[in-house]
């Protein structure tokens, strides 16, 4: 069985560290560990004795614990800052309203907050009352619905594990369409329009690109690349793409910010609110932000002093919610109308802000590894454990180039990067950030009893998050068989300077 081991808990760093291996028979075996867009892992440094969210005797009996306050903090940024928030100001003028589109990122990012808070309480709580060191996402849901007062749940529990791991494996084989689109497009509109690339940054003119290819066909191209990529099993090597990935996206998003609040345009002309029957797209978007969920329970694992895990964690999601709906709001009253799929694609076509985009392409494309290496934790021990020794190292690979070019295909064929976000964000994140914590807290605490104003607002919480899985998907799919507008493609690669 091909096994992967974990870097030691004394070598981490406020760089990012890619997450942690997982046993072959991880899918039958208690003591898997589930993680989602991560960069750390649980099985390093476990901890004991989980109390409840608040509690003051909660307290770690085993290893110490490797991570600071700030290092915690910066990983909870880092599993929260993707592809996503570049995304955040596109849409068309009636799809991204000026008052609507802020008020639902706060309002979507309070209680996704909220959920990821319910999450890391039933998982103490379950710790506690089990003795157990820790539990993932997944294992928080299973224990939780053996908790559960009718005896059909509780024989079915273990479909609680399989179901977050379905979705896991959705929402980051999700992550890596996103960035095949996001890789193609960024670099076609900059190969497409050096001739034209100057470095004058302050000219408002626009520029023909010289046609290329179709970025379907940079996709291919960029297949190979990413399938070599994704044979890279050993997490230190790992950690330093993570490490460069974080570099080279903190650059671009200083001067992504530097630009877009150079000479706002006059805002008036922008729509403050919109039909509601756009804004089931607008709502993929933002829950496909804010889905971080899967990192919440490894970080406060390996946090040294973790009392202080809740200020951390509302701290940081305060900073990623201020983040989203600045660079939302301000990216939209940049570029009304003309936003494409992704923020990079409006900036001007001078030397500067073409490296700002191949900067963040380059942290994208490393990222696609660690996003990629979840997944892969999943489905290849499942496979892997059934062949002859002999065959494991070959079938490993295999699956891994399959899957590499399952994403590619998938990407080809919805080539448009806002549908992409839209759609993984309505199936997946919203399931894993609203839908399913509600539901594991009155399945943990129903028993002990709890208030009806507490079930009446995790009722409530999931049936959003249900009534965006639905329409959202259906808005996502129906935009992409019949688009609503004739230019289909929203995020086209002109260039702008």
């Amino acid at each position: 069985m091909l096994e992967l081991k974990a870097p030691p808990a004394g070598d981490l760093s406020t760089a990012s560290v890619p997450p942690a291996t997982m046993s072959t028979q991880r899918l039958r075996n208690e003591d898997y560990h589930d993680y989602s867009s991560t960069d750390v892992s649980p099985e390093e440094s476990p901890s004991e004795g989980l109390g409840s969210f608040s509690s003051g005797s909660y307290q770690r009996l085993g290893e110490n614990s490797s991570m600071t306050w700030f290092q915690t903090l910066i990983h909870l940024l880092k599993g929260n800052i993707g592809t996503g928030l570049l995304g955040l100001p596109s849409g068309r003028e009636e799809r991204r309203p000026l008052v609507l589109g802020p008020l639902s990122l706060l309002v979507i990012g309070i209680v996704a907050v909220h959920c990821m808070g319910i999450l890391v309480k039933c998982a103490h709580h379950l710790c506690r009352r089990l003795n157990k060191p820790f539990l993932d996402y997944g294992d928080t849901v299973m224990y939780g619905l053996e908790c559960s007062a009718s005896a059909w749940v509780r024989s079915h529990a273990h479909w609680g594990r399989r179901i977050v791991d379905l979705f896991l494996i959705i929402t980051q084989l999700g992550f890596c369409c996103v960035y095949f689109v996001f890789l193609a497009d960024n670099f076609k509109q900059v190969i497409e329009a050096a001739n034209g690339t100057t470095t004058n940054c302050n000219n408002n003119v626009t520029v023909i690109p010289t046609y290329t290819m179709d970025s379907r066909l940079y996709m291919l191209a960029f297949l190979p690349f990413l399938v070599l990529l994704s044979f890279i099993r050993n997490l230190r090597v790992l950690s330093i793409f993570s490490l460069l990935a974080n570099l080279t996206m903190f650059v671009s998003l200083i001067m992504i910010y530097q630009f877009i609040v150079q000479r706002i345009p006059d805002p008036r002309h922008l729509p403050l609110v919109a039909p509601w029957k756009t804004y089931p797209l607008f709502f993929g978007t933002a829950i496909f932000a804010f889905e971080g969920i899967g990192v919440v329970l490894p970080l406060e694992n390996k946090m040294k002093d973790s009392q202080k895990f809740p200020l951390i964690l509302y701290l940081g999601m305060a900073i990623v919610t201020v983040l989203y709906i600045s660079l939302g709001s301000l990216g939209y009253l940049q570029f009304g109308a003309d936003i494409k799929g992704s923020i990079t694609l409006n900036l001007p076509n001078c030397w500067l802000y073409q490296s700002v985009k191949l900067l963040y392409s380059i942290g994208i494309f490393f990222t696609y590894a660690l996003q990629f290496y979840v997944a892969a934790e999943i489905i290849t021990p499942a496979i892997v454990s059934r062949v002859p020794e002999r065959f494991k190292l070959m079938v490993d690979l295999c699956v891994r180039t399959a899957m590499v070019c399952v994403t590619c295909v998938l990407a080809i064929l919805i080539p448009r990067l806002d549908l992409v976000i839209s759609l993984v964000g309505s199936v997946s994140s919203s399931a894993l950030a609203l839908i399913i914590p509600p539901l594991l807290e009155v399945t943990t605490y129903y028993g002990e009893g709890m208030s009806p104003l507490t079930i009446t607002k995790d009722a409530l919480i999931s049936i959003l998050g249900f009534v965006g899985f639905v329409v959202g998907t259906y808005e996502s799919l129906r935009e992409l068989i019949q688009p609503s507008h004739s230019d289909s493609s929203t995020n086209s690669t002109s260039a702008f300077i």
